[in-house]
């Protein structure tokens, strides 16, 4: 297998990163049963004994691999961790914050699939950051004059994250060309969207939403039967 870097000089956020950079690849082809901090350290260009410097145990690489991927998802969908919580759920924009996240999954899906399969091993899955904005952005949003009445957040955002995470896996997108990614990403997007404007928004407090979803030949068409 080849390096992922040449042995570089000392740096130890570099050396860190590219561990996790390892790691990351390790994991999305064998999963956790297959990752061993030898094999990390050979593919990350560094010595074993650096790596363990970094890593105690190979449980500790997994569970910071993993809350690395979630803050690399988190800033890609969301932002700044650090601004984030300043924002009212009236100042959200629903439309781009879906075509961020299904643009990151389209062309990160090991990503994603590393996330998933970490979080539903986890103990504690509900304190991974970026299920805890993306779960609470929601719940925020169902306790808003913007929602349906009676939203049930938590089951939402399994169905939309599930979804979400499977359709690149579905459509490989990892063999696709990037124009073709965008053009995936942009379906998956639009039948979020549409499955959210009539069943858990108020899709009147939409109308951008509902134009942008009736373009198209069908689109207009498409609604109607939704609505009814």
């Amino acid at each position: 297998m080849t390096e992922i870097r040449k042995r570089r000089s000392r740096d130890p956020a570099a050396t860190r990163e590219a561990i996790l950079e390892a790691a990351r690849t390790l994991l999305a082809k064998d999963g956790p049963e297959g990752i061993s901090l030898s094999e990390v350290a050979h593919l990350a260009g560094v010595n074993r004994g650096t790596a363990y410097q970094h890593f105690e145990t190979r449980e500790k690489l997994i569970a910071a691999t993993a809350d690395w991927v979630s803050n690399k998802m988190f800033r890609a969908v969301f932002g700044d961790p650090e601004t984030v919580g300043e924002r009212r759920i009236e100042q959200v924009d629903i439309a781009d914050t879906t075509n961020r996240l299904t643009d990151f999954a389209m062309d990160n899906p090991e990503l994603c699939r590393i996330w998933l399969l970490q979080l539903l091993s986890s103990a504690e899955p509900t304190g991974d950051p970026f299920w805890r904005e993306y779960e609470g952005s929601l719940q925020r949003f169902a306790e808003s004059d913007l929602a349906q009445e009676n939203v049930d957040a938590e089951v939402l955002s399994v169905l939309m994250l599930a979804g979400t995470f499977l359709w690149p896996i579905w459509a490989r997108s990892h063999a696709r060309s990037n124009g073709e990614r965008r053009s995936l990403a942009h379906r998956l997007a639009q039948e979020c969207l549409r499955l959210c404007m009539f069943g858990s928004m108020r899709s009147e407090r939409f109308p951008q939403i509902a134009e942008q979803l009736g373009r198209g030949p069908a689109g207009a068409a498409k609604i109607a039967v939704a609505g009814h």
